[in-house]
């Protein structure tokens, strides 16, 4: 008898936290579409923006070879001086990115950044990445678990789901100032003000994890409830992605977008009724030595990339497809373990430094070269914390936990790492991004990971001084 009403105040709860919130963003976007009706293209609108972009380059086999030699150096050094300092490897890896580009390195010597990186030549480098980018994508799939996801609990969804749509919500009320200033030529602003939302609401599952597990709190309750919370937050933030990138597609191609989003749910369909099961019988051939063989190895690569391809043409995004595979993998700890393996070090060694190099050959600080770009860019790191942070304590505390423990969630789940500048990347290629934005943004995914360590010691150090602690509820 006593489960009914808790059970009320659970959904009181959500409609409060969650509901509420989906209710102003929808008036924030009709709002912002009689405020701002799409700016329009003219003649003199720039291409796709594509990084160090020339019209016909040929490889230069030598020139490649340095480049990537370089690349895996800075990131390496990069990391490892980040590491002495407290904060994950990917950090260095990042900052690597802004280094080798325009914004140091070109700022610094011209001549040294043209030599390292002719005109046009960083389109390789990209190409390449995007493998990595397919392949890493395919990992974060792969590691979620849908049947932990339905048990998650009350506490794991409120939390989770506030974390994105309080991003979400003063996103989008951002975007009413920064779309005069920061919208491309012929990007609505429905599109436009849903996508900062999106890049602002995500999470970095894998580096998260690593945070708890250096922090000892990957076993622990609170180590379980951000790992499932921060889980249903990446699926739920790739699906919004993927419904903004059918959007934009749609306002650009001139298909409609309720047959991209269709495509994109017979593809969902597809993979759980065929893809899967097949899948399962891949991965349940005999082994002659106990490891999976070469040709299922390539089959994995192969559905992996097939998967990719088909998000592609429907209209929605490659990394969507790649992701999606992942999750449909079988889910035999054995199985998860031997695959990571034998994609990672390549991935984390090689192909990931790669995409920081062409990440911050994208990026130019100059681009913010004016006092109202400064003030949006300030404005986007206000928007980003607060909302990530305050969503995710707020909902935390709200479902049982102390507030040391909500803060510390909150800290967690405003970690972005490469998830945010995997999306960012996504809005560059899709033109929902002007390059003043985009580089506002992914300073802004960087400062949020950087922050994470100090305010988790700044947490623990307060919980010392008379924070009381309290005891968790279960997240199940």
């Amino acid at each position: 008898m006593t489960a009914r009403p808790h059970r009320l105040a659970g959904i009181g709860e959500y409609l409060l936290l969650v509901g509420l919130p989906v209710a102003a963003l929808l008036v924030i976007l009709r709002a912002g579409t009689v405020m701002h009706p799409a700016l329009p293209v003219t003649a003199s609108t720039p291409l796709p923006n594509v990084p160090n972009a020339a019209p016909e380059v040929v490889l230069r086999l030598p020139v490649f070879l340095a480049q990537i030699a370089i690349i895996l150096s800075v990131a390496r050094l990069l990391g490892a001086a980040l590491r002495r300092l407290g904060q994950p490897q990917v950090v260095g890896e990042m900052l690597a990115g802004i280094v080798l580009g325009p914004s140091l390195l070109g700022w610094v010597s011209p001549t040294a950044y043209a030599l390292l990186f002719p005109i046009g030549s960083v389109r390789f480098v990209g190409a390449v990445s995007q493998l990595g980018l397919m392949l890493f994508m395919f990992l974060v799939g792969l590691e979620l678990r849908l049947e932990d996801l339905r048990g998650s609990g009350h506490a794991a969804v409120l939390t989770s789901h506030a974390s994105i749509i309080a991003p979400m919500v003063l996103g989008s009320a951002m975007a009413l100032v920064a779309y005069p200033l920061a919208a491309p030529p012929g990007v609505s602003f429905v599109p436009f003000a849903l996508f900062l939302g999106a890049a602002m609401s995500v999470t970095a599952f894998p580096v998260l994890a690593r945070l708890l597990a250096e922090r000892g709190l990957r076993q622990t309750r609170l180590g379980a409830l951000t790992l499932a919370a921060a889980a249903i937050d990446d699926v739920s933030a790739w699906c919004i992605l993927a419904a903004v990138v059918g959007l934009a597609r749609a306002n650009t191609t001139g298909m409609s977008s309720l047959l991209v989003l269709g495509g994109a749910a017979l593809f969902v369909l597809l993979m759980l009724t065929v893809v899967r099961p097949f899948l399962g019988w891949l991965a349940a051939r005999p082994r002659d030595d106990g490891k999976l063989s070469h040709d299922t190895l390539a089959a994995i690569a192969i559905v992996m990339l097939a998967s990719a391809w088909l998000t592609q043409r429907i209209g929605v995004h490659a990394l969507f497809g790649a992701f999606v595979a992942g999750v449909v993998m079988p889910k035999d700890a054995k199985l998860t373990a031997e695959v990571t393996s034998r994609f990672e070090d390549l991935l984390f060694v090689v192909l990931l430094p790669l995409f920081f190099a062409a990440t911050g050959i994208r990026t130019s600080i100059a681009q913010l070269g004016d006092a109202a770009l400064w003030g949006l860019f300030g404005l986007v790191m206000l928007v980003a914390i607060a909302g990530k942070i305050g969503g995710s304590a707020l909902a935390a505390r709200v479902a049982g936990l102390s507030w040391s423990d909500a803060a510390m969630l909150g800290a967690l789940m405003n970690t972005r790492g490469l998830m945010g500048l995997v999306i960012l990347n996504v809005g560059m290629e899709i033109g929902v991004m002007t390059p003043a934005l985009y580089a506002m943004m992914v300073l802004m995914a960087i400062g949020t990971t950087c922050m994470t360590a100090p305010l988790l010691r700044a947490i623990d150090l307060a919980r010392t001084r008379g924070w009381r602690r309290v005891t968790l509820p279960s997240p199940t």
